[in-house]
């Protein structure tokens, strides 16, 4: 049994679900979207859904957590929150592409173009294909414009699209030339559900191992992008780890 959590976009996704054979079978999953912050509703939905199950965090095999691409602040909040729950009770963290969750809920066979929003006028675009309850990249994940994804499905005429980007940027891709019908439906949001079904815990994880792991950026954020911000002199941060 294990916690799986996707925090890349405004919606919160939360599930608790068990392997059973190469699937896993959902015990309960919890979706908090906005007004209510992400930042707050997470600590107290965590202890809440495992206390609803009479399960205790170190009980767990492990923690799932979506890496994104997509909101900045989201992964930071969600990865955060994963990797001091599993320090606390030494627990294992796997991660996997928030859009690669979403192309498991696309139809099998077609190239999948996931989309989420990056910043405005800007589209986060992983291509897939789904095969059953597994995912194949067809190529690196990275950052265009709606009118790019545009030029691109015309480059590719099977492909289909589908994502949490559509709910704001369907309009602008047909205005750019996609077929209203090579648009999909929903998901409005990566689903933890999903997310659990990509990932697998390792055998063994060091201190190490645990806080290397970070979000999948894709591009720069903006303070980044900023040229009145440069980089500080001299050697990056790094934390200092310490085992028993």
């Amino acid at each position: 049994m294990f916690l799986s959590l996707e925090t890349s976009t405004l919606t919160l996704s939360l599930a608790l679900v068990e392997r059973v054979d190469e699937d896993v079978r959902v015990l309960e999953h919890v979706v908090v979207g906005p007004p209510q912050k992400q930042s707050e509703a997470l600590p107290g939905l965590i202890g809440e859904l495992l206390a609803r199950h009479g399960v205790k965090l170190a009980e767990l095999e492990g923690l799932a957590v979506g890496l994104g691409p997509g909101s900045f602040t989201g992964l930071r909040i969600g990865l955060a929150s994963v990797k001091a729950l599993a320090y606390a009770a030494r627990l294992k963290v796997a991660g996997a592409s928030s859009l690669a969750a979403v192309a498991l809920e696309g139809p099998e066979g077609p190239p999948l173009f996931c989309l989420a929003v990056a910043r405005k006028d800007d589209l986060y675009l992983g291509a897939y294909r789904r095969q059953g309850r597994q995912v194949e990249a067809l190529e690196p994940e990275t950052a265009m414009s709606p009118e790019e994804v545009a030029a691109r499905m015309a480059a590719e005429p099977g492909a289909l699209a589908l994502g949490p980007a559509l709910t704001d940027y369907r309009a602008a891709l047909e205005a750019a030339g996609v077929a209203p019908s090579r648009l999909l439906s929903g998901p409005a949001f990566p689903s933890a559900v999903e997310l659990a079904r990509l990932i697998r815990f390792p055998e063994q994880q060091s201190l190490e191992a645990l806080f290397a792991l970070e979000p999948h950026y894709v591009r720069a954020s903006e303070p980044e992008r900023n040229p009145k911000f440069p980089p500080l002199p001299g050697p990056a941060p790094s934390a200092r780890l310490k085992e028993d």
